[in-house]
Formats: C-alpha cells, sequence, structure tokens
C-alpha cells in the first residue's frame, strides 16, 4: 500500500479554469486535466523564472516530486497544444497558502509588527530582543480563530 500524497501548498488560484482551440465546439473535443498543482509548478517554474528547488520548497514537496510535476504538466500541455485537446484546470491534492502579513506582539513591551507568510516565525521582540512573543490576538490567521491548536493550554511554548 503506497504512503498517503502530501499535501501541496498553492500560491495562486487560476481565474480561468479550462482553455480550448478556436473555432471548434466543444463537443467535438477531447480534454486533458491539468491538477492545480502542475498548474502551480508550471507557473513557479515557466512563468515566475525560479529554480525547481526554490519551487519545491515554495510547495513544500521534495525536489523530485516538483520535477515529476512539471514533466506531467508539460506533457499535458504539449498534448493539448499538438493534438488539438481542450485543457481544462482541476483538482488535486493542495492547501491554499496564504498571503500577506501576520502580526506579532511581544507581551512583555507590548510592541506589534508584521512579518510576511512564508518568512519563519521570529523568534524574539525586535525592540527588547524578548521570547515572549506571540501572534497578536487581532491576528490569530484567516479564521481569526484560536490559531496554536490549543498548544498552550497544554504547556507547550508556542
Amino acid at each position: 500500500m503506497p504512503r498517503p500524497q502530501k499535501c501541496r501548498r498553492i500560491h495562486f488560484e487560476p481565474q480561468i479554469l479550462y482553455f480550448k482551440p478556436a473555432g471548434i465546439p466543444l463537443t467535438k473535443l477531447e480534454e486533458v486535466t491539468l491538477t492545480l498543482e502542475e498548474f502551480e509548478a508550471i507557473r513557479l517554474k515557466d512563468l515566475e523564472g525560479i529554480t525547481q528547488d526554490d519551487a519545491s520548497k515554495a510547495m513544500d514537496i521534495s525536489q523530485p516530486t516538483f520535477h515529476r510535476l512539471l514533466l506531467s504538466a508539460r506533457r499535458k500541455v504539449a498534448e493539448a497544444l499538438v493534438l488539438g485537446k481542450a485543457i481544462r484546470v482541476n483538482g488535486g491534492n493542495y492547501k491554499m497558502v496564504v498571503t500577506g502579513e501576520r502580526v506579532f506582539r511581544c507581551f512583555d513591551c507590548k510592541n506589534e509588527w508584521m512579518e510576511s507568510y512564508g518568512t519563519e516565525r521570529p523568534q524574539k521582540c525586535p525592540d527588547c530582543g524578548s521570547v515572549n512573543i506571540r501572534r497578536s490576538p487581532s491576528d490569530r490567521g484567516p479564521s481569526k480563530g484560536h490559531g496554536y491548536g490549543g498548544r498552550e493550554k497544554r504547556g507547550f511554548q508556542v
């Protein structure tokens, strides 16, 4: 039994999910399905021009897995272009990554500052150097919920 596939991180959700050759009715076309992970691999490597190593880190997968995704995506796009098939962007095993800023607060000096998503969690306050920092109560992530999974209630330092 193979191990479960790791959920891939996607940073861009396409607005257009279907491409087809002009002048041919959709009912007469075969189609290929490009997963959102494959779409993201093409976007990162071919459009953004970043290295496979950096792209694999952005998607939270290994570089060989990223390479396989990219090859699969390019093969499907080539098949659609050469053989006149439609491309449907749909499905996959992914999680959308929230972009923007996180707000952190030092509970010693009350300083608040912002850090971009995708950067590591700060280890200390930039003003006083205290390690007594947490996400600001006003900014508990996209859901504005608890944010720590209840870990601090059980004595874990977050």
